[in-house]
């Protein structure tokens, strides 16, 4: 990879082998799509003389297929380049549309199509299995023979930054039976995910196939959870109110080509799936993920030990004949690994509240409380031993406002 001349990128996670798309905008201009390099952000409209980037959102670039994002990144690595031939002329015609980061506001990438979200990681539902069924196996029957998953609610779908109000809903009578509660939720959670972006879309019948020809790239998520209010209802059709308040998702949408280099071949898996099911490529992802509470570090979880990968959620999604559409979102469900600091989750770094996060200024956290700020962040492998970065997703806990 060559260096550019964009000043400080070189040494930013946000170099020229990274360069994640989001949609931005400067004061009293409209959103536009733009790219990531260092702290700036480039206006791609005008640089590639292509008006698909002047829309306030990704879906129709997205939908143009994988060849045209695979040129389109390598023609706008040439233009960044300091090694190019041109690269003076280059700069000169790019650089007076180089954006400030700390200029722009940042929205919602897409228009997000549907919202799926599985349940992937063995350790996750392992640990929810032994709280909640401690005489049963913590996992059911199907859990290794399928990516287990729920249809969440699209239009809920938050960009990074947006406040989070907190729920209201049902919540279980005290033991002994009676009436419902009703209010605010008690044990508002979060669910540190990884994200993926359907570019390409299906016809109703139509398996999907080979999974990069489909999937544009990832983004970090926040699939907020009320766990009161979800374990009252959920039983016997599933998540539904607990879930469908708030998902928020990073503003930069890292493209699969750039995640080259944090490729690994995925976690065995025993006994082995069905054909459909059947990895073909290494999509196991080495990305780290952090957790911060109000700017504390809490979990660091790692999704390379996820045991169902992204093609095998895209195949099964899809197997029954379902459709795929431009923007369609799909999460990979908490991620967790096997030590309480790779947990995902507050549920299982509390252990259901009986181990409440002790931080740092002496107080305590079992579940979120108003006023406090979670944020989620998350690198990868690049090039020659750099690493790169999938931007944030941060929210803030707002009062209930009932």
């Amino acid at each position: 990879m060559t260096s550019t001349w964009v000043p400080g990128a070189d040494t930013s996670p946000y170099g020229l082998a990274n360069l994640p798309y989001g949609v931005f905008s400067r004061q009293g201009e409209p959103p536009r799509v733009g790219v990531r390099v260092g702290e700036h952000v480039l206006d791609l409209a005008p640089v590639l003389h292509d008006e698909i980037f002047a829309r306030p959102g990704l879906n129709d670039f997205m939908a143009r297929g994988r060849e045209a994002w695979r040129e389109t990144r390598h023609l706008i690595q040439h233009l960044l380049s300091a090694d190019a031939a041109n690269a003076a002329a280059n700069r000169a015609a790019v650089e007076p549309h180089l954006v400030p980061l700390h200029q722009v506001r940042l929205h919602l990438p897409v228009e997000v199509g549907d919202y799926v979200d599985f349940y992937c990681s063995l350790e996750h539902a392992t640990n929810l299995g032994r709280m909640f069924r401690p005489d049963e196996n913590p996992l059911k029957p199907n859990w290794r023979h399928l990516p287990v998953g729920y249809h969440g609610r699209s239009g809920t779908v938050v960009v990074s930054g947006t406040p989070i109000t907190r729920p209201r809903g049902q919540r279980a009578p005290a033991p002994g039976g009676g009436t419902p509660a009703f209010g605010p939720s008690t044990r508002l959670d979060i669910e540190a995910e990884l994200g993926f972006l359907v570019g390409v879309p299906t016809g109703m019948g139509e398996p999907a196939g080979d999974f990069a020809e489909h999937v544009f790239g990832v983004t970090l998520v926040n699939d907020w959870s009320a766990r009161d209010i979800q374990a009252w209802e959920y039983v016997p059709l599933g998540p539904f109110l607990g879930k469908s308040f708030a998902t928020s998702i990073s503003p930069w949408i890292t493209p699969l080509e750039a995640l080259e280099h944090a490729r690994v071949p995925g976690r065995e898996q025993d006994p082995e799936p069905l054909d459909y099911l059947r990895r073909r490529e290494p999509w196991g992802l080495d990305i780290t993920l952090s957790v911060e509470l109000n700017g504390e570090a809490i979990s660091s979880p790692p999704y390379a030990a996820m045991y169902w990968t992204p093609d095998q959620m895209l195949a099964h999604m899809t197997v029954n004949g379902a459709s795929l559409r431009t923007g369609d979102l799909f999460a990979s469900g908490t991620v967790s690994g096997t030590e309480r600091e790779q947990r995902g989750s507050l549920i299982e770094i509390s252990w259901n509240g009986t181990e409440p996060v002790k931080l740092s200024d002496g107080r305590t956290r079992a579940f979120l409380d108003d006023g406090d700020t979670v944020t989620i962040s998350a690198t990868a492998p690049g090039p020659n031993g750099s690493r790169i970065a999938l931007g944030e997703v941060s929210g803030t806990i707002l009062p209930s406002a009932g």
